[in-house]
């Protein structure tokens, strides 16, 4: 079989790639290893209403669970800060059909999908790419002139490419999150746990959905004491005004990356979404930047294909996109990262009295100086702060 572009995954960002390929009439093959687009999910399913306009994506109605408009976030001692107003509006997606609704819309604009069906191999031969599939009809070979690497964490794509597409293990967290029935929250807002006891250098999120919510953690292990599961078995127990009546109707687990040092292009490869490690470093979300580098790699595809130049010198404009968009933005977000990584309960405890929802919404912006003046004056953060969060 011969395309011109092999999509490889069929998550938010194979699936926003190849719509956006398709509507500019790029043949695309779309191969998606599960049986089932969406699931398993892998994340808290939450995401800003402004980031999706700002992309164009209109999920569909049945996709979403519930509509937040911010979130409260709670330091160790319980003390809580909310987040609310413009701007922090949001959505809690059901994730197993916001994807099948990308999919769907991919297939209305030309795309083909394949389900069930795994690349075994891939190798480049004069010039394409030859990949090696497996699906409901036996193994059959793909020629495609691109690759569009969108498969997940642990991108086979990128291997074959020889691209460099993993991080250190310090820039995952382990995560591990329930989704469970009869959770007593307030149901406007996404709520966040901090603290060493917690969440060791990560949190705890419930985010309420139609009928349920996430309850979940991430973790960075080498400060953990337990693994993931236990610190949230013992938040929950821990919690009985939320949780007392609940009970779990699903349960996942995985990696999270939560850092970008990988590589994004090779001849005739670009790597989207989590692939390429194209996340948020504070809290490693990652639909809405897997959709937008989606977006900026099928523009770059389609315009490649047009000129016949698939090279990596050609697909680096990509590259160039994503870093004009994001690279000061993520410097600056790691620099927090590392900061408030230091912190001990008592620190967070003083973040807490000092900054009120709309301090911390623009610290989510990765815009630091407010932060640094008010921190500076607070002998016990002095030292952390000079360290990691001025140049």
């Amino acid at each position: 079989m011969k395309v011109d572009c092999l999509v490889v995954g069929a998550g938010p960002a194979g699936s926003v790639t190849a719509g956006d390929l398709a509507r500019r009439g790029v043949e695309t093959l779309v191969v998606e290893k599960k049986a089932e687009i969406g699931p398993p999910k892998r994340c808290a399913e939450g995401v800003s209403q402004r980031s999706l306009e700002a992309l164009g994506i209109n999920p569909h109605p049945h996709s979403i669970a519930r509509t937040i408009t911010g979130a409260a976030l709670y330091a160790p001692s319980g003390k809580q800060v909310v987040m609310e107003g413009q701007g922090m509006e949001g959505y809690v997606l059901e994730r197993k059909i916001f994807e099948k609704h990308l999919a769907s819309q991919a297939i209305q604009a030309g795309a083909r999908y394949m389900v069930k069906t795994q690349v075994l191999d891939m190798q480049r031969v004069n010039g394409a790419w030859e990949a090696q599939i497996r699906g409901l009809e036996g193994t059959e070979t793909v020629t495609a002139d691109l690759v569009i690497g969108a498969d997940g964490v642990e991108s086979k794509v990128g291997r074959w490419a020889g691209l460099k597409s993993l991080n250190r293990l310090t820039d995952y967290h382990s995560g591990f999150q329930y989704e469970m029935a009869n959770v007593s929250v307030n149901e406007s807002y996404i709520h966040l746990f901090f603290g060493r006891e917690v969440a060791p250098l990560g949190y705890v999120w419930v985010f309420p959905k139609a009928f349920s919510a996430n309850v979940g953690l991430g973790i960075l292990e080498r400060e953990a004491r337990m693994r993931s599961h236990q610190y949230l078995k013992r938040f929950i127990a821990n919690h009985p005004e939320m949780f007392a009546r609940a009970s779990p109707i699903e349960v996942n687990g995985g990696g999270i990356p939560v850092n970008h040092f990988t590589d994004m292009v090779a001849d005739g490869v670009m790597l989207v979404g989590d692939a390429a490690q194209l996340v948020n470093p504070i809290h490693g979300g990652g639909i809405v930047r897997a959709m937008h580098s989606a977006q900026m790699a099928a523009e770059v595809g389609a315009s490649a294909l047009r000129e016949g130049d698939l090279s990596r010198d050609r697909l680096l404009s990509y590259r160039r996109q994503w870093d004009q968009v994001y690279e000061d933005k993520t410097a600056q977000l790691l620099k927090l990262r590392f900061f408030l990584e230091k912190l001990e309960d008592k620190d967070f405890e003083l973040l807490a009295d000092i900054l009120d929802g709309a301090d911390i919404f623009e610290l989510t912006q990765a815009r630091l100086s407010f932060f640094i003046k008010k921190v500076l004056k607070r002998p016990s953060l002095l030292g952390l702060a000079k360290k990691y969060l001025t140049d």
